[in-house]
């Protein structure tokens, strides 16, 4: 069997294949090394033999993680790493290491599934948006605060937004303006996420017209989703990349 991680800022989404790399056998999203290996101990027949990570977290922290599942299940850990170009893609920043795993990665897989032209956005704790040419080359990309640092932000600097995550998601059933503190900020915040999408497809169109597809993924890529009809909502494309990335056949 084979864990894959990717190791965001704020939570370590994970998914265990079986021996022949077709089936997920359990899957799921925590928010500290500890509980991923209490979620990891409750699946039933777990052997793992292998494991492979892509992590935005500090080295420290991410050698911290490597020695825990080491230690727990005497697993084999491969880490992505920085490439100038991989599997057709050329990453496009001026200094290619600095370019963020997760986005590294999820270009790749993108790319794959595309072949050819391809936008992706990616819906986590920030938002990012990436450009690849139908020849590979990575033309850049962006960057903005995602709905989870917007919120804290407005209430991190604003005293009197004080709400909880039921709140959140119910006044995101709608998208007329907002009657509560919780229903303004909330649709607010979904409505500037609306309209860096627009901006971005907008932007493709100008580079490719309509030749290019057009790839959602990210804990909020739900948000945006109705907006973008024609794009396909791929939640695992980090973990497409990585396996191209850290092949373990």
């Amino acid at each position: 069997m084979i864990l894959e991680l990717d190791c965001g800022n704020s939570f370590i989404k994970w998914r265990v294949l079986d021996a022949d790399v077709r089936r997920v056998v359990g899957e799921g999203v925590v928010d500290s090394d500890l509980a991923l290996l209490e979620s990891l101990k409750t699946l039933k027949g777990l052997a793992l033999k292998f494991c492979r990570l892509v992590s935005v977290r500090t080295a420290e922290e991410t050698g911290a993680l490597i020695s825990l599942l080491t230690e727990a299940f005497g697993v084999s850990v491969v880490c992505a790493a920085p490439s100038r170009e991989m599997s057709g893609v050329r990453n496009g920043y001026e200094e290619f290491e600095r370019l963020g795993l997760d986005r590294w990665l999820a270009m790749l897989g993108g790319f794959q599934l595309a072949s050819g032209a391809c936008l992706v956005l990616d819906f986590g704790t920030a938002v990012t948006a990436d450009f690849i040419s139908r020849d590979g080359e990575h033309l850049g990309g962006f960057i903005c605060p995602g709905m989870p640092l917007m919120r804290n932000q407005l209430r991190t600097h604003t005293r009197r937004i004080r709400y909880g995550d039921l709140a959140a998601e119910r006044a995101l059933e709608s998208l007329v303006p907002g009657r509560t503190t919780v229903e303004a900020v909330e649709r607010g915040c979904s409505l500037m996420l609306r309209g860096f999408v627009l901006t971005q497809l907008e932007l493709a169109r100008s580079y490719w017209g309509d030749d290019f597809a057009v790839f959602l993924t990210g804990g909020d890529a739900g948000l945006v989703s109705e907006i973008v009809p024609e794009a396909r909502v791929v939640p695992d494309l980090v973990f497409v990349g990585l396996a191209m990335a850290c092949p373990l056949s």
